[in-house]
């Protein structure tokens, strides 16, 4: 157990990890400056033109384009100014042993700096006006230093849950996850802390919605099939991206994903399987291109070839969602994205576009919570009808 009022040692081994990557980064910079040279940070670029598709590890990361912010620059100064002003706050937060949030590093970094012009005229910048611009400086380091902000032991809102035979190790504290009643463990924003002590399961199944992972749960699905149950709440947060992989690369879980007939639906299982577009130099820890989208799809719902649907037509009419032009030109948008361009996708968009038609988790639920829990789930998973 950690002293009372201290870190824990997984904390303390962090730390100093990431301590050491900022001294020796900052050193080489320092050393820049008193060679006479000009100061400047190279950065891999975060932009969709520098976002690639590796299909060997099925994920998506940063090309090689790198960009140069050059302390001389004046079109690059300010933001030269508050990376530097965001890397000396969490390197103090690291040596203090404290654990800001995000929202913190902004308001701890926002202040007015005072200088003379080269003119002589007195000017006042801040270092920042808006949490988007302390953001930014945020990924810049972590492009950087080549290290995730839950590495830098900065905290976000705990979203993910989870629940299982699994028992585990966190803060110096074993926590069984089995028994906790009604409720569900909250990932906590370190997923890379939280040792794996023994686990009794043989998949996980991801739900895009909490409250269909709370039904699931008090119908006892993870007991009675012997899995592993997480929610993301909706679009997963990076600790619920990192937890799952964890589960998948370390103890060989197969993963399942189970979301809403729709396009957004479909990019919530793309996020996990392999990565987002906006934070790509993520992926190579955050995503699971082992994933399996499990449903709900539209063959599910329309039948295909000599497969049933697991509607009927009354059904259909009673719960099928009549799609809008925005859901079909976001599908058109996933049919440009390599990764969407297998023959199982294909059919599964055209199907979409072609019917109009979308449909909520919850709809199979109306069936009967046991007919989602003990029939189409399990069905799906032993028939192995997925899509890769």
């Amino acid at each position: 157990m950690a002293p009372e009022g201290g870190p824990d040692r997984s904390d303390e081994a962090a730390r100093k990890r990431a301590l050491d990557i900022m001294y020796e980064y900052f050193s080489k910079l320092l050393g820049d400056i008193e060679q006479g040279r000009e100061p400047k940070l190279v950065i891999p670029k975060r932009t969709l033109a520098n976002t690639i598709f590796d299909p060997e590890k099925g994920i998506l990361k940063l090309g090689v384009m790198k960009l140069e912010r050059n302390f001389l620059d004046a079109n690059e100064a300010r933001r030269f100014m508050q990376t530097l002003v965001m890397a000396s706050i969490i390197y103090r937060a690291l040596m203090e042993n404290e654990y800001p949030t995000i929202r913190d590093l902004y308001y701890r970094g926002k202040h007015t700096i005072s200088y003379l012009d080269l003119d002589g005229r007195r000017r006042e910048e801040n270092t920042w006006d808006e949490q988007a611009e302390s953001d930014a400086a945020l990924r810049d380091l972590e492009v950087m230093l080549g290290l995730l902000r839950e590495d830098l032991m900065i905290l976000s809102k705990e979203k993910g849950k989870v629940v299982g035979n699994m028992r585990i190790r966190s803060g110096g504290d074993v926590i069984d996850l089995s028994k906790l009643g009604h409720g569900a463990y909250a990932i906590e924003s370190t997923p890379d802390l939280i040792e794996f002590l023994d686990v009794d399961a043989e998949f996980v199944l991801v739900v895009e919605k909490d409250a269909v992972f709370q039904q699931l749960h008090r119908v006892g699905f993870w007991q009675k099939y012997k899995s592993i149950l997480v929610t993301g709440a909706g679009q997963p947060d990076r600790a619920t991206r990192r937890f799952v992989r964890r589960l998948n690369e370390e103890l060989g879980l197969p993963v399942y994903i189970l979301t809403d007939s729709d396009p957004y639906g479909w990019y919530i299982y793309s996020v996990f399987k392999v990565g987002s577009i906006q934070l790509s130099y993520e992926s190579e820890r955050l995503a699971t291109p082992r994933a399996k989208f499990l449903g709900v799809s539209m063959s599910d719902i329309f039948g295909y070839g000599s497969k049933k649907p697991y509607l009927t037509e009354q059904e259909r009419k009673n719960y099928i969602i009549k799609a809008t032009e925005l859901d079909g030109r976001r599908a058109k948008e996933l049919m440009r994205y390599s990764w969407f361009q297998t023959k199982s996708w294909k059919r599964e968009i055209d199907m979409f576009l072609d019917r109009k038609a979308k449909l909520e988790i919850e709809a199979l639920a109306s069936k009967g919570l046991r007919f989602l829990a003990f029939q189409y789930l399990p069905e799906k998973i032993q028939t192995r009808d997925w899509i890769d």
